[in-house]
């Protein structure tokens, strides 16, 4: 081979070795990029699923579960009467809640736990949740109509209440009603059968969907295959389910339109006397259970999303709360020393059964 073709060769070979090297560091550079990728991918999806998860967590449907006398510990261990707060429904009128929690907070009142129906379960979920009454009254003067109202013309009502849920399950933080920092519960009618369903397990903003879901304007709340309607239809204020709960002192508030202040001179008037009249005379019996009753100085004026008139009617709940504030310490305080001389009772009676 002569000198010229052994270099071409020596050229040829080279040119060889640079192609491979470059295919193999193209290929290695490949191989880099597709881990690069897959690894951001994979914490993408990790990243998505963290915050699917932070955002709309797994809450199971609300439920009614049986419990027989839940707070008797508090008989027992803590020797003094199991208090239950009662909140009514009434519409926008239940701004006044929000009055008379204030009243019981500055006096540092706390119930063991509350019942709510309507408006009583949307106030009573949020302040059951862990909020002060300030708190609850800032959001009440924040609330906007349009955060709970959602316009659904269908044949069973004008609104379909999903907004509603969702609003209640973002003040509380989603957490279920078992959880609630108070226990809650909260009542609902079936829509089937009339049956007074009381919720205490699951999803807080479901219940209290169901609970305030006025028929013919709401559309009623479907649950396991159960339409629901609003709480008020069987107990506007549920003084029976606190006793059936073992409530020693009962606090019922009633924020019910009295009749005799309703406009009647229009189809809307008409629609708010039939409910005021039926829903009365449902109240007047459950109310003769209760041990203290506030029933705010209001007006059948507000619409139930008027957003006008908030401060005045909170105050209105500070007011009738304050004129009761004494019969509720007496209240308080006479079944605290009626609790312990019963137990004193049994004391005596248990050490006279030993031998001697």
């Amino acid at each position: 081979m002569t000198n010229a073709k052994k270099l071409i060769h020596l050229f040829k070979c080279a040119g060889a070795k640079i192609r491979h090297r470059k295919i193999v560091n193209m290929a290695t550079l490949r191989m880099k990029q597709l881990k690069l990728w897959t690894l951001g991918l994979s914490m993408m999806i990790l990243a998505g699923c963290q915050t699917t998860a932070h955002l709309s967590p797994v809450v199971e449907d609300a439920q009614a579960h049986d419990v027989s006398q839940p707070f008797t510990y508090i008989k027992q261990q803590q020797k003094r009467p199991v208090v239950a707060l009662v909140l009514g429904s009434g519409g926008a009128r239940g701004y006044a809640h929000i009055g008379v929690i204030e009243v019981l907070e500055q006096q540092g009142i706390r119930p063991d736990f509350i019942v709510g129906t309507s408006a009583g379960s949307i106030v009573g979920s949020i302040y059951a949740s862990g909020k002060s009454a300030a708190e609850l009254r800032d959001i009440a003067l924040k609330l906007k109509a349009n955060d709970v109202r959602d316009v659904n013309l269908s044949l069973k009502g004008f609104f379909d209440g999903k907004k509603v849920e969702d609003y209640i399950n973002q003040q509380v933080h989603n957490t279920p009603l078992q959880k609630l920092k108070i226990p809650l519960y909260v009542v609902a009618t079936e829509l089937k059968d009339g049956t007074k369903t009381v919720f205490n397990y699951g999803n807080t903003g479901q219940a209290v969907r169901a609970s305030a879901s006025i028929p013919s304007m709401f559309v009623p709340t479907m649950i396991h295959d159960v339409e629901y309607v609003d709480g008020g239809l069987v107990s506007p204020v549920p003084v029976q389910v606190a006793r059936e709960l073992g409530a020693d002192v009962v606090i019922a508030v009633d924020i019910l339109a009295q009749p005799i202040h309703t406009e009647t001179t229009n189809v809307w008037g008409l629609f708010n006397q039939n409910i005021n009249i039926m829903q009365g005379r449902l109240a007047e019996e459950e109310l003769k259970e209760a041990d203290i009753v506030i029933q705010p100085d209001l007006r059948e004026k507000a619409h139930i999303f008027d957003v006008k008139g908030r401060e005045s009617t909170m105050q209105a709940g500070i007011d009738a709360a304050n004129e009761k504030l004494a019969d509720i310490q007496w209240a308080i305080q006479s079944k605290t020393d009626f609790s312990k001389t019963d137990q004193q009772n049994m004391a005596v009676q248990q050490n006279r059964s030993l031998p001697r």
